[in-house]
């Protein structure tokens, strides 16, 4: 695999200076700790945002998750200079970006923009040809993303970035509530419409669900609207279906540099066996992947025809593979926990969904109806959610959730509503 492929492969996996100001705030939670505003950017901000800021959350069970030795996960270009120079900032940190207009724009209910895994602020919402061709989900990427369409039709934008690409969900949860208390003190706003795309629908759902840690944030009633792109709502596969596919992108060994996790704990790499545990699932360096596992064996069998397919998804040997097998990793998914509390009627949610397996260079989801990445059914899942908005799918693939014509306009038309 070449330099590029393996560049736009890394973003899809997964699918992917100023003063310090003194200034403290607290989460609505009496185990919350104190959320501080370490650094504001104005100046010399890419892509079209005007204002970025570095906080930290103070609560007790943020720590610093781990990363890949040689890079693959770290924080790159502006992003980690905004980190204060850290490619691998500790997971209590984030950034807020804000949008043109954030404080003048007429609609009164704010947006806040949450990204998927091995994506950031930047990528995703702003400028999806911010990787080059490819990055986007198709050869050729817009300049421009949702943030500049929401930010023309009048919307105060926001968007989180997270300090970790694969991040433990229940520190994205947290910091998405800790988003949310930054923008309503900003705006005067008592509620805000949250996008989240891909993993970060997980983690927006255990928010308003109150899915938490002792240390959490329970749900502050702040959430007006809540539409998922792409969400595995009842769980992904997808990597355990397809044999060693997914693996071979991965490992050093094998010319991999993909910042994900694989379902193989051994491999074959140009014919020597190589132990790639860091690799896996129970891996440090991917804490929020296997949240997001569930078996859909029963539902769409994996792909007989893709090598080590079946040692590879049940465990065991293969011709040229060992995996544990996905049930190996289930006791640390949050699907079912999510999907059995209740978002609050409150709470309008709706769940948009793509129907196009063409992303290009990447090993698309084909056992059945699908994205690229989540099946269709996962994404369509509405169990758990009290108030359904209405959903859709639209033709589109995982990575074109996001900026595509279809999506936006159907975004557009949600926020819109009464």
């Amino acid at each position: 695999m070449d330099k590029s492929a393996r560049c736009v492969a890394s973003i899809i996996s997964k699918i992917i200076a100023g003063a310090t100001i003194g200034l403290a705030l607290f989460a609505g939670s009496a185990n919350a700790g104190p959320l501080t505003l370490e650094q504001t950017y104005t100046s010399g901000i890419s892509n079209g945002w005007v204002r970025v800021e570095r906080w930290d959350d103070g609560a007790s069970g943020f720590t610093q998750e781990a990363f890949p030795p040689d890079g693959r996960g770290d924080q790159s270009g502006q992003r980690k200079t905004f980190f204060a120079n850290d490619g691998s900032p500790r997971s209590s940190k984030f950034l807020m970006y804000y949008a043109p207009g954030w404080d003048t724009n007429p609609n009164a209910v704010p947006v806040l923009l949450a990204h998927g895994a091995n994506q950031d602020a930047d990528l995703a919402w702003a400028n999806p040809n911010e990787a080059g061709g490819y990055g986007c989900g198709r050869p050729s990427c817009p300049t421009s993303g949702l943030m500049q369409i929401l930010t023309g039709d009048g919307y105060k934008v926001f968007a989180i970035n997270f300090p970790h690409k694969n991040g433990d969900s229940y520190f994205w949860a947290e910091q998405i509530a800790d988003a949310i208390s930054i923008i309503k003190s900003r705006t005067g706003a008592s509620s805000v419409d949250v996008i989240a795309w891909s993993k970060s629908t997980t983690s927006a759902r255990m928010y308003v669900s109150s899915v938490k840690k002792s240390w959490g944030t329970s749900y502050r009633g702040d959430v007006r609207r809540l539409i998922l792109l792409g969400a595995a709502n009842n769980g992904i596969d997808l990597s355990f279906r397809h044999g060693w596919s997914f693996s071979l992108t991965v490992y050093p060994e094998c010319g991999g540099s993909i910042d994900g996790p694989v379902p193989n704990d051994m491999l074959v790499c140009y014919g020597f066996w190589i132990d790639g545990g860091e690799w896996t699932y129970g891996s440090s360096y991917f804490p929020g992947s296997k949240q997001l596992l569930k078996r859909w064996d029963s539902v769409y069998p994996p792909a007989a025809t893709d090598q080590d397919w079946y040692t590879t998804y049940y465990g065991g040997f293969g011709f040229y593979t060992h995996s544990p097998g996905i049930t190996a990793y289930l006791g640390d998914s949050l699907i079912d926990l999510v999907r059995t509390s209740p978002t609050p009627a409150g709470v309008v949610v709706h769940n948009l969904c793509g129907n196009q397996a063409d992303i290009a260079l990447f090993h698309n989801e084909h056992t059945g109806p699908s994205d690229g990445v989540v099946f269709i059914a996962s994404c369509r899942d509405t169990t758990g959610i009290t108030n359904d908005g209405g959903d859709a799918t639209v033709a589109v693939n995982h990575l074109e959730l996001g900026w595509d014509t279809p999506s936006t306009s159907k975004i557009e038309q949600w926020l819109a509503a009464p």
